[in-house]
């Protein structure tokens, strides 16, 4: 598997809410053909909506990759949910790193309309995001921020007043903090 990344936000048209029911977990699975469709069968037999999903090669040979998921739902679902699976066949773990300490980044780029009269305006906004212009087009930016979901959904909210041609995001990563187990 290569590193890949699918959102499966439900709105465009405004910020994800923070919620109570969004958990974060991580799969360490044997890189093999048909293990996403295994673990993602799992999510939707139990009706749980997966938010977000990437897939990343662990370190080593290429053998062993990780999901990492956001997902909705509620909290005993999910623990059977983990459960069933790390009884899959080329699962090696699942974690539910919900409440936990944890390391956690997500990355966007936005494509925003910007013509000269509105350009200090977005510009001044990216600055106080922290987000980096890499494109600069006649009538057009493309920015790129990191950081936390909740600052990438503040980020994307102003800009829509801009006009978002283009939205990319890569969905959550995290790591937990310390020695333990991502």
């Amino acid at each position: 598997m290569t590193a890949t990344a699918i959102n499966f936000s439900s709105s465009p048209s405004r910020p994800l809410p923070a919620s109570a029911n969004m958990h974060t977990v991580s799969i360490l699975v044997r890189n093999k053909p048909g293990v996403l469709v295994r673990v993602a069968l799992v999510f939707s037999r139990r009706g749980y909506n997966i938010e977000s999903l990437v897939v990343s090669p662990d370190v080593g040979d290429g053998a062993f990759s990780r999901m990492t998921i956001t997902c909705s739902g509620d909290p005993e679902t999910l623990e059977q949910i983990v459960k069933q699976c790390t009884k899959l066949i080329d699962v090696v773990h699942a974690i539910d790193h919900t409440g936990k300490a944890v390391i956690e980044t997500e990355i966007a780029l936005v494509k925003i309309h910007c013509p000269l009269d509105t350009r200090t305006e977005i510009l001044q906004i990216a600055e106080q995001y922290n987000a980096k212009v890499v494109d600069y087009g006649n009538d057009s930016l493309i920015v790129r921020i990191y950081g936390a979901s909740d600052k990438l959904d503040a980020f994307t909210y102003l800009m829509r007043q801009f006009k978002i041609v283009e939205l990319v995001r890569s969905g959550k990563i995290l790591m937990a903090r310390g020695l333990e187990t991502t």
